[in-house]
C-alpha cells in the first residue's frame, strides 16, 4: 500500500462583512447607518448548487488535509480582509466508509485543543463543509468518516472555524479527485462560516487560497488575492491570552452608525494598507493596520489589557498592531524574526500586567499556500 505524505510546513499547493451604507435622509446627513453581518436584517442568499454533471468517484481510500490560522481584519479591512498565518492550524483526516450511509458523514473522533466540540456533523464546522462541499460535488453513492485534529482553540480570533471548514472542504474535494475551484470550496466553507460565526469570508478565503485575500462582493461572490512580494519578510507576533472571546459576542458590540469622517478615514487606511501589501511595505502595513477608528475601539476595551498590549508592542519596535480577528489574540507585524520574539515578549508582560491574563506569543510568517493535502493513500 503507497502512502503519500508531505509536512503542512512545506506544502504542495492545490491545483484545482457583508456592510450595507446608507445615508440616512432623517437624521445627520454625515452618519451612515450600517446593517451588520450579525443584525436580523442581513440575510445569506445563496444555494449551493451541484457543480459536477456526473457523481466523481473517490479517487483515494483515504485523505489528510491542513489548514492554516487566518488573521482577519487587519485593522480598517474589517469582514473583507484576511491572511492565512503559517504553521498553525487544523487537519482533517477523511476516508471511504461503507459502514456509513451514502451520502452521509460521520465524525470518529475529535482531537486536540477543543475535544468538546460535537460530533454530529450537522452542527460541527468541518462537518457542515463537507456536507457542502458533497452537495457542490453531487455525492450520494458514498459515506465518509472523518477525524478532526484541533489545532486552533475556539474563540481564539485566529479562524479557528474557518480553519476546520477549510481543511474538510479540501479534503471532501481531493478525495473525488479535486473537481471543484478554489472559488467553490470558499462558498462551501462560507456555508460552515454563515452557520456558526457569520457570513463573512475574511477568514475561510484566506484559510483556503492563502495569503492575503481581499473580499470583493458577496453576491455574487468575488474574491481578490493580493500577492506580497517573495522577496519580502513579513512576520506575524500572535498573542493570545487565556481569554475567550467569542465571533456573535465581539460582533454585536460594534456601532450602527458611524460618522461620516470615520468612514472617511477608515477607507484611505484601508486603500493603504491594500497598497502596502502589493507593495511588500512591511511599515506601511503595520501603519495602516494599527489606524482603525470604527471597530477596535469597541472591541478593545472587552479584551483585558489590549490597548496597553498594542502600546507595547510598538515600543517595542514593531510596525503595528491591532486585534486578531474578533480577539482576544494581539497581532503585531515586523519584518524581522527575532525582533518579533522580542516584541513579543513586551505583549506578554503587557497582557499580565494589565490585564491579569496569561497569554502565549508566537511568531509565524504568512502561509502563501493555503488548504492542502498532507497524506493521502491512493484506491487499490
Amino acid at each position: 500500500m503507497a502512502v503519500c505524505f508531505q509536512s503542512p510546513l512545506n506544502p504542495t499547493p492545490l491545483v484545482s462583512s457583508n456592510i450595507q451604507t446608507n445615508v440616512n435622509p432623517n437624521k445627520n446627513p454625515f452618519l451612515l447607518s450600517i446593517s451588520s453581518p450579525s443584525s436580523s436584517t442581513f440575510k445569506c442568499r445563496f444555494s449551493l448548487q451541484t457543480i459536477t454533471t456526473t457523481e466523481p468517484e473517490p479517487v483515494y481510500t483515504s485523505v489528510k488535509s491542513f489548514a492554516p490560522a487566518t488573521v482577519a481584519n487587519l485593522g480598517p479591512g474589517f469582514d473583507f480582509l484576511g491572511a492565512a498565518v503559517n504553521g498553525l492550524g487544523d487537519t482533517v483526516s477523511l476516508r471511504v466508509d461503507p459502514s456509513v450511509r451514502p451520502g452521509d458523514i460521520s465524525i470518529a473522533e475529535i482531537t486536540g485543543s477543543d475535544v468538546k466540540l460535537t460530533d454530529d456533523p450537522h452542527f460541527n464546522c468541518a462537518g457542515i463543509a463537507a456536507y457542502a462541499t458533497m452537495r457542490l460535488l453531487g455525492i450520494r453513492s458514498v459515506g465518509l468518516s472523518m477525524s478532526l485534529d484541533k489545532g486552533l482553540p475556539l474563540g481564539s480570533g485566529l479562524g479557528s472555524s474557518a480553519a476546520s471548514a477549510a481543511a474538510a472542504a479540501v479534503a471532501v474535494n481531493e478525495l473525488f479527485g479535486g473537481k471543484l475551484s478554489l472559488k467553490d470550496l470558499v462558498l462551501a466553507g462560507l456555508d460552515s462560516e454563515a452557520k456558526v460565526s457569520g457570513y463573512h469570508a475574511d477568514n475561510i478565503a484566506p484559510a483556503i487560497m492563502g495569503g492575503f485575500v481581499l473580499i470583493g462582493n458577496y453576491e455574487p461572490l468575488e474574491l481578490k488575492p493580493l500577492t506580497f512580494p517573495e522577496n519580502k519578510d513579513l512576520f506575524f507576533v500572535l498573542v493570545s491570552p487565556e481569554f475567550e472571546a467569542p465571533t456573535m459576542k465581539m460582533r454585536a458590540t460594534l456601532p450602527t452608525e458611524i460618522g461620516m469622517p470615520h468612514h472617511v478615514w477608515n477607507a484611505s487606511q484601508a486603500a493603504l494598507l491594500v497598497a502596502a501589501i502589493l507593495e511588500g511595505d512591511v511599515q506601511g502595513l503595520g501603519k495602516a493596520l494599527s489606524n482603525d477608528k470604527i471597530v477596535e475601539p469597541k472591541r478593545a476595551p472587552l479584551i483585558p489589557g489590549m490597548e496597553a498590549v498594542k502600546k507595547a508592542a510598538i515600543l517595542a519596535g514593531a510596525f503595528g498592531c491591532t486585534i486578531s480577528g474578533a480577539g482576544p489574540t494581539a497581532v503585531a507585524i515586523t519584518d524581522d524574526e527575532q525582533k518579533g520574539r522580542e516584541i513579543g515578549e513586551r505583549m506578554v508582560e503587557a497582557f499580565l500586567k494589565e490585564g491579569n491574563l496569561r497569554s502565549v506569543a508566537t511568531v509565524k510568517e504568512l502561509d502563501r499556500v493555503g488548504a492542502r493535502l498532507v497524506a493521502t493513500i491512493p484506491r487499490l
